[in-house]
């Protein structure tokens, strides 16, 4: 049975402080997932969701990728060819989705497969809030929960420094799906995000209902970081100078 072209997550996301001294919250969000190659015909299904236009809910190009209203394919797989990896195969990418024109997107993941099937690789694409974006492609390797990690090579969060480690396990979208990121340095963990969420089919009426269950969450998601980070300073945690944003678009990542 072949994987819809769109699907919505619902679920929430958490993150937990470990050092120096214990920070932790929680929120409810939902997402899309999205087969690249048919956001138009995921768009003609609907009359709520919109492809590069302005709907109550829309998926634009330029949110993702090189930033520059590009297809997005393209741009993936020359960074699949790049390390070597298959890039002949669907594309799903789970995101936040624009809701009434705004959308901040932490972590947006592509899940790339090969031409039978496989999970081959993931892109994780993360932004900060200075208006930067850096991704991390790692290969995968098997089949179930993935593993992987990368080194740490953008600028996030103020209260935490570069020197660190990526460690991911991921179980990739189906009826459920998990990404836990677990972000150490010489001493261990510092924090452990998690974002956990069971589908629901593609459709209008589902829209409405996750915007009735989950109100102002674009809103939601950028004052969240805000908030948390007000509530870190007031705690005593230390600020890191923000460094340059990598040279490089993209840095290869490895499987656990």
């Amino acid at each position: 049975m072949s994987e819809p072209a769109a699907s919505l997550y619902v679920g929430e996301v958490k993150h937990r402080r470990l050092r120096p001294f214990a920070h932790r919250f929680a929120y409810r969000v939902f997402s899309i997932c999205l087969d690249i190659d048919r956001v138009s015909e995921v768009a003609g299904s609907s009359r709520l969701f919109g492809y590069n236009t302005a709907r109550p809910f829309a998926f634009h190009d330029r949110d993702h990728g090189p930033r520059d209203g590009s297809r997005l394919r393209p741009w993936v797989e020359r960074q699949l060819r790049a390390a070597d990896l298959p890039a002949d195969g669907a594309i799903r990418l789970l995101c936040f989705p624009r809701i009434f024109g705004y959308v901040f997107n932490p972590l947006s993941v592509f899940f790339c497969h090969d031409r039978a099937g496989r999970l081959v690789a993931i892109l994780h694409e993360v932004k900060n809030t200075f208006g930067e974006q850096h991704a991390y492609l790692i290969p995968v390797a098997g089949e179930g929960i993935v593993r992987q990690e990368a080194q740490k090579q953008f600028h996030v969060s103020p209260f935490i420094g570069m020197d660190c480690r990526y460690r991911f396990r991921i179980r990739p979208p189906g009826e459920r799906m998990s990404i836990a990121i677990r972000q150490s340095d010489a001493a261990g963990d510092l924090l452990i995000a998690t974002h956990r969420a069971r589908r629901l089919p593609f459709g209008d009426l589902n829209l409405l209902k996750c915007l009735a269950t989950h109100p102002l969450m674009a809103v939601k998601v950028i004052g969240a970081i805000h908030w948390e980070g007000l509530r870190l300073w007031i705690k005593g945690a230390r600020l890191h100078q923000r460094p340059p944003a990598p040279a490089e678009q993209v840095t290869l990542g490895r499987a656990e």
